[in-house]
């Protein structure tokens, strides 16, 4: 079979009085957020080549059907297939979430407080029937339990359509509300429901109240967005008496609210937007809550009285490099999250008395910590804690803030079986190009050796200020008890470090989110967890972004890399733009249109723009046709440049799913099939095919 080949169409691009030629810019359609609601008006060359990529994929990994097979059995026996969740106690109802043995999706449980008798109003299965894709933005019940609204995509290109319907009689009430975001809020009086709607370029720009039983037609536009570069999302308050409206690109937020009574809503703003500046806000105890980087770096926690929304007092101050983040309200208590030294924790504070203590789940350091309620009825002293590490499952816990008593009431459970104490979790830090630490995660199992010979799994994100948790997975065991490494290279361009670590690498400092990569990537093979030509680089979406721009550095590093959904084509992207999130990452990457500096400083890093004339790894490549953050174009082109380019005879693989978005494909036995698939590869280019 022969290697597919994309043909070549030169376009002349020019910007900034820079010209240069693009010979695959072609398969990019005017009409492409229509494609990705409609696989058939791609182009048929397109679609062709395509499928010739997913043929040859095929044929090449044909030898690892029996691994993937093997693979796909050991990751689904991990997993306990027949489950629920804990319990969330409503005012009348108490929810929960179950899985089923046979099934690909969730349902949704309810029962009222003192009853036995359970309803399934929600049945995933059902719902996903008969469509080759299915994924809910949003699942939402009435304030009065008596209807249910939900919104779902069945192309992957996430424009979603809101339903509602009685929970009584299963009947739908009115008409679908298309093209929205997805999210659902429910009115207080349950009149009405809110939601965002995406515009032509499928950004959520306009927020709108839609009356129950009526036509979208009647809707009424209650906020408008009128800047590029931000969208729009709406949300209730812990004491149910606001509703905010939350406007925002990466880097600033500005908030408007209106009070629960308002019968014709005429939003507020809250604070001024202003570059750079994020905040939220919540209602509780007579005040808003306000957590914000204004004037605080790492972010602090404020407070102010309703009508004196100008006349903020410090509850929880900024601190250097400590990230202060997200935090819980319940009648006497506040349990708030922070990061230090890229280790995240939980503190409990007393808002009678002020004093505040850290709350320790685990002696393991390592963890992944997290808080819920258990309750809608927030005069209580208890909720729910758990945490897990890379090597500890995920354990919840009822927890008592006044007694400190500690009840497991559920633990994650690997039914195939598990035995921690067989691996061994390690935190590091390497120094960067210009001495910054960067931390970085291991797991490996306790035989495998670390004397160079292993091979070594290197994930990576970067971006968007997004850290890369330090969570369980069942799934990757199955590369680890193969005596694979696997580590996270918490670089920057995330907030591991705090908001200076992300704007080290954003924007003019993005090249540090490369480099901090490939000084891990060193590092660990200095100290003998691996050797060179024995890493494989794993990626996705800004993470593909990474692998490329890497795999174009220091290629020799590695003996293979995994691409999915990959970022490759920024600078074709960022200079669109019309497409979905180009104007809202301005702050993230820069604005190559407008910006000369920013242009040349992107084109000198942009994956597609510097492959090069020289040896390449083993690389596995990924994508979605319907995906509209990544569009498919991007791994398309790079993959065809590179086949052109390349002069080695290692394995360059392309697979497009036609039927997926960016999240790849839906249903839980698609999912592990997709995962199965990129740890065959891995097994394929280690030799470890057993």
């Amino acid at each position: 079979m022969n290697i597919p080949k994309l043909s070549k169409k030169p376009i002349t691009k020019s910007c900034h009085n820079i010209t240069w030629e693009d010979d695959y810019a072609w398969i990019h359609q005017k009409n492409i957020l229509e494609v990705l609601k409609d696989g058939q008006k791609l182009l048929p060359e397109v679609k062709k080549y395509l499928k010739e990529e997913n043929d040859y994929t095929e044929k090449i990994m044909a030898d690892t059907k029996l691994i993937q097979k093997k693979l796909f059995n050991e990751i689904k026996s991990r997993i306990k297939l027949a489950d629920e969740s804990l319990p969330y106690k409503d005012s009348r109802y108490e929810y929960w979430t179950k899985v089923t043995k046979e099934g690909n999706y969730s349902k949704k449980l309810r029962k009222k407080i003192g009853s036995d008798k359970i309803e399934i109003f929600w049945d995933g299965d059902k719902e996903a029937n008969g469509k080759k894709y299915f994924n809910t933005g949003d699942i939402s019940v009435s304030n009065n339990d008596e209807y249910l609204a939900f919104s779902t995509d069945e192309k992957g290109s996430e424009y979603f359509t809101i339903y509602v319907r009685g929970i009584s009689d299963n009947k739908i009430i009115g008409e679908p509300i298309y093209n929205t975001s997805g999210g659902i809020t429910w009115s207080y009086d349950d009149k009405y429901i809110f939601y965002s709607k995406l515009d032509k370029f499928h950004r959520a720009k306009k927020i709108y109240r839609h009356k129950i039983h009526s036509s979208q037609k009647e809707d009424q536009l209650i906020f408008e967005e009128k800047d590029d570069r931000f969208t729009c999302g709406i949300g209730t308050s812990s004491d149910e008496k606001f509703y905010f409206i939350t406007t925002s690109e990466h880097t600033s937020s500005e908030v408007y609210f209106f009070g629960k009574e308002e019968e014709n809503p005429k939003p507020k703003i809250f604070l001024k937007r202003e570059e750079g500046v994020e905040y939220s806000l919540d209602s509780s105890h007579g005040y808003f809550w306000i957590h914000t980087n204004l004037d605080a770096k790492d972010f602090k926690i404020c407070r102010c009285k309703h009508n004196d929304i100008n006349n903020w007092e410090n509850f929880v101050s900024a601190k250097d490099e400590v990230l202060i983040g997200s935090f819980v309200l319940l009648e006497d208590w506040m349990v708030r999250s922070e990061k230090i030294d890229a280790l995240p924790k939980l503190f409990v504070r007393n808002l009678k008395s002020n004093i505040e203590k850290e709350l320790l789940i685990s002696d393991e350091v390592l963890i992944n910590p997290s808080v819920s309620l258990m309750q809608k009825d927030r005069k209580t002293n208890k909720l729910r804690i758990g945490y897990e590490s890379p090597k500890t499952p995920l354990r919840t816990y009822e927890y008592d803030i006044v007694t400190k008593e500690k009840k497991l009431v559920k633990e994650l459970e690997i039914p195939s079986g598990y035995d921690r104490n067989n691996y061994i979790v390690k935190r590091i830090n390497c120094d960067a190009h210009d001495n910054r630490k960067i931390p970085i995660t291991i797991i490996h199992h306790k035989d495998t050796k670390l004397d160079g010979t292993s091979n070594l799994i290197l994930y990576g994100y970067g971006s968007y200020g997004y850290s890369v948790p330090t969570n369980f997975s069942s799934a990757r065991l199955s590369l680890i008890d193969r005596n694979i490494i696997w580590a996270i290279a918490h670089i920057r361009g995330g907030m591991e470090r705090g908001m200076k670590y992300w704007e080290e690498g954003k924007m003019l400092n993005k090249k540090n989110t490369f480099k901090d990569y490939i000084s891990c990537a060193k590092f660990l093979i200095e100290k003998k967890y691996s050797s060179k030509g024995k890493i494989i680089g794993y990626g996705g979406s800004a993470g593909g972004l990474l692998m490329g721009a890497v795999v174009n550095d220091a290629p020799d590093l590695f003996l293979g890399i995994i691409m999915a959904v990959p970022f490759v084509d920024c600078l074709t992207t960022n200079l669109d733009h019309s497409l979905p999130l180009t104007a809202g990452e301005f702050n993230e990457f820069g604005n190559a249109k407008e910006n000369k500096e920013h242009f040349n400083y992107i084109r000198s890093y942009s994956p597609y723009e510097n492959i090069k004339k020289m040896n390449y790894p083993n690389i596995l490549i990924t994508t979605s046709l319907s995906d509209n953050r990544v569009l498919f174009d991007e791994p398309t082109k790079f993959t065809a440049k590179l086949r052109d380019l390349k002069t080695d005879n290692n394995l360059l693989l392309f697979k497009c799913e036609m039927d997926a978005g960016h999240g790849g494909k839906s249903g839980r036995d698609a999912a592990i099939e997709e995962l199965a698939f990129d740890y065959a590869f891995a097994l394929k280019i280690t030799e470890k095919l057993y």
